[in-house]
Formats: structure tokens, sequence, C-alpha cells
């Protein structure tokens, strides 16, 4: 799909369709587009608004025929809320929700009308959150299916204002957010039969030449080298060889940067301590947080960030094999810690911990490391927010900013050092589960081990990894959460060391 800005009033636009967004307001036929819309329609639209039919509630879509009377031949109005509540996020989900909506009526083009810098955002925002919710909105992963018919698409999109050169750079932003995070979707969605930790490492390899972004791929022999007794030991049970991933950008000072850490577990059977059948094909999505660490990269390379950026990503299968791991093995990770193994489904903490040890002997700092980790976080804050738990809360509260401007939510959990308690071992310096109670926070508490005394953060995306229903942005499968929000983050901390 191309998208691209135009001079051009929006209704004289040459297009199948033409894309109006809609505040909640008395007066909302009174100002933009839609008021010239209307006066186009010959006041048709008011009707409509004083029934109550096009209110400009959020998400509300009402298609409108124009018979002629704009060059488009349908109109797609869509609702963003109250005028003093709007922000970027309300307007990448409405363009998510009209592109869809515009496309499940005909194959073609779509003209979008780019409003709003009088609730003090600027064309670029606006373009940028447009040409974010537009991608985001259409991502299909039909890959795989023989199609029933031809399905629709939308070649072509123009966002019209006079802001043109603003309108453009918007685009571009937001296409390499969005490219990110669909990248992010494919890998997620895909079978684990085709995406092998080796197969992936391509994937990585392949992207990165894309983005001009450096990588390492690291074999089980290299792995062994450097002591990384945790991730190897996951990968034993398994007959695909393991791949630890490293993606380097550099924009900033002879410094090491900012580290990024995800697990990349192709599929998780839970080893010896196997999971129940039902539901396990999901288990494909396990390696979100190496997808997503991997996707960042793109994008941070893409919008030439003045920061450098390390990200780390150890994969591999967890599978019941006759050489896996069992529950009271012992493994040593690279930074020479003993773990006492008591359930082998907690695999992620073991092959993050030397993704951190490995962070700490870059020199790598801040740290933060992305995972579906733990059922716990899913069951605390449901499909609707990621888990955040850090050592540092100057660090967490980045993160959740970071998540604001992305559109992506969070909500920190406690680090009392009560909770180190439970992982208490006989054998060992640690065990790698604490128990029933706490869990999102104990797996954490596992994994500021390894990250030391550096300030580090700990994403757990278990519960929002993947989207059980198709809404704005968010289409139904894997999420690509929290891709944006690492970019953010990443933004924003090269804003600071350039201020």
């Amino acid at each position: 799909m191309d998208i691209h800005a135009s001079g051009q009033p929006a209704l004289d636009a040459e297009a199948d369709h033409l894309l109006i967004f809609a505040t909640k307001d008395d007066d909302m036929l009174e100002g933009g587009a839609l008021r010239q819309l209307n006066d186009a329609l010959d006041g048709g639209l008011a009707p409509l608004a004083a029934s109550g039919e096009l209110s400009g509630a959020v998400n509300e879509t009402v298609v409108v025929h124009s018979f002629g009377k704009t060059t488009a031949p349908r109109v797609v109005i869509v609702g963003l809320g109250p005028a003093e509540r709007m922000g970027l996020d309300e307007i990448r989900h409405a363009a998510a929700t009209g592109g869809r909506k515009a496309r499940s009526l005909a194959s073609g083009t779509l003209a979008v009308s780019v409003d709003g810098e009088e609730c003090g955002l600027s064309a670029e925002e606006i373009a940028g959150a447009i040409a974010e919710g537009l991608d985001m909105g259409l991502y299909r992963f039909d890959r795989h299916q023989a199609p029933k018919q031809t399905p629709n698409v939308l070649e072509r999109v123009t966002l019209h204002s006079d802001s043109v050169d603003a309108v453009e750079a918007g685009i571009a932003a937001g296409r390499s957010l969005a490219g990110a995070a669909n990248f992010a979707r494919d890998l997620a969605n895909e079978p684990s039969n085709l995406l092998t930790p080796t197969e992936l490492a391509s994937r990585a390899e392949a992207w990165a030449g894309q983005h001009d972004v450096e990588i390492e791929v690291m074999d089980e022999a290299a792995a062994a080298e450097l002591g990384m007794g945790s991730f190897l030991g996951v990968a034993k049970g398994s007959h695909q060889p393991a791949r630890f991933l490293i993606l380097r950008h550099r924009g900033g000072a002879d410094e090491p940067g900012l580290g990024y850490c995800g697990k990349g577990i192709t599929f998780d059977t839970g080893g010896i301590s196997i999971k129940p059948a039902a539901n396990m094909e999901a288990m494909k999505q396990d390696m979100s947080g190496a997808a997503a660490v991997v996707a960042s990269m793109g994008a941070i390379a893409d919008l030439k960030l003045p920061i450098n950026v390390t990200a780390l990503a150890p994969c591999t299968e967890n599978m019941p094999g006759g050489n896996a791991i069992k529950p009271g093995d012992l493994l040593t990770a690279m930074n020479g810690a003993t773990i006492e193994v008591i359930n082998t489904d907690a695999e992620g903490r073991l092959v993050l911990a030397d993704a951190l040890s490995y962070a700490n002997h870059l020199g790598l700092s801040p740290l933060i490391d992305v995972a579906t980790l733990t059922g716990a976080a899913a069951v605390a804050l449901g499909d609707v927010a990621t888990a955040v738990m850090a050592n540092d809360d100057d660090l967490a509260a980045e993160v959740i900013a970071a998540g604001k401007v992305a559109g992506e939510k969070f909500w920190q959990l406690p680090m009392f050092d009560e909770y180190d308690e439970q992982l208490r071992s006989q054998v060992a310096d640690v065990k790698n589960t604490g128990g029933r109670l706490a869990g999102a926070i104990t797996a954490a508490k596992f994994l500021q081990r390894f990250a030391g005394e550096t300030p580090w953060a700990h994403l757990d995306m278990a519960g929002t990894d993947d989207a059980a229903k198709t809404r704005g942005t968010q289409v139904k499968g894997a999420s690509g959460v929290p891709v944006r929000s690492l970019v953010r983050f990443a933004e924003a901390r090269a804003a600071a060391g350039a201020s």
C-alpha cells in the first residue's frame, strides 16, 4: 500500500473512498472537512447528527454515499470522541477502523482529510498517527491460506493537508513504527515448524539488512564458550539448534548504550514439565519478546535516532526430548550463578538470565527485557496492560511514559525484598520458580539477580502479545506489543541525551 501526501482538498480527491474524522461535539458540523462535506451534500449530514446516527463517538463508523456531489462516491466518517480528550491514539484507532471499513466495501484508493491542528496536535503528528493506524489496522496474516475470493485491498492512500512537507514526514515516521510492529506480528503469527530458531535468525538478518542494522548470530558453540549454561540448558531438549541474536544500531557516541533483551522460545511445550494440550498451539508466540526487540531495531534505525542500542534475543525451542533438562537439575548461568530447575516450563527466565548477563558483559545500560513470561501477569492485568517490574522506579516511569506516546498500556507491579524468599534454594544460588503466589513478580525477582546493579526493567507481555479480536489498531492474532514503546523509549532517551 502506497501512502503519500497531497495539498489538494480532500473532497476534490480522485479516490474510491474518502475518510473523515468527527469529534463528539454539538458543533461537529461547523468546521473542517465535515463542514465541507455537509455543504457539498446540501446539509445532508444534519439529519444524521440530529438523530444521533452521526455523533462522533469513539470508533463510531458511518458510511455516506455522495451520489456524485463529491469526487469520491462514498465517505467513511469515524468518530474520535470529545475534542478535549482527543489524542494521537484516538486518531490511530479511528484510522485503522476507517481503513478497514473502506477496504471491506471495495478495493481501490482512499483519501484521508488531515484535520485537528486546532486540538493542539501538529499536522506531522496527526499524519504519523493516521499512517501508523492504517498500516496496523489493515494488517493481514493470510499467507498460508488459499483465498476463497480475491481479498479487497487499498492500493493507494493520500493524506490531504496544506502542510504537505510535515505530512510526508509524519507518514514516514508512522510507517516505520507500524512496519516494525507488523514485522513482529509476522514472526509471532508464523507456525513454529516454519519459524525455527534458525529461520528466525535468517529473517532477523534480512530485516537488519533492509534497515542498516548490524547483526551477529551466535551458535551453540559460541554460547558455550561464553558459559551460557542456562540458555543452553533449555535448548538441550530440542533437535533444532539454538541461536543467540545480537543486533546493533550505532547512532550515538562511542559508548555501549541501551540494551534490549527478548525471550525467543519459538515453541514452548513446557519441556519435561509439559503443558496441558488445550491451547498449546498458542505457544508458537512464545518468541514474541524476541520478535519485539528485533523489530524495534528496524524502526530505531529508520528514524536515525542518535543513540546506541543493542538487542539480544536468545532463541530456542523448549521440548521434552531425551536430553532435556529435568526438575531438580542444576544449571550455571554466564555470570556464574547456579540455578535449581524446579519447573522446566519456567524456561523463559532461564534464557533471559544469560541474555541479561551478556548485556552486563557488554556494558549496556539501562536494560529492558521483554517476554511472554508468566500466566500470572495475564491473570493480573488481562489483555489490556503489560506488566512492568524494575529495580529503578524512574526507569519504570520512563517505560510507562513511552507507552503513552506509543499508545501501549503498562502497569507497574511491586518488587519488595520479601518476594526473594520464595526463590531460595537448598542446593543452588536460586530456584527458577517461586511457587503460585505472585508468580509474575517472583519471575521478575529471578531476573533481577542477573540484571545486577544495572538499571533494569522487565516487561511481562504474556497477556498483551495476542489480540483476541480485531479492534482499532489491533487485528486478531499477534499484537506487535511492545515494539512501538521500545522505539519511543529509545527516542526519548536520545532526545534527553541531546538536550
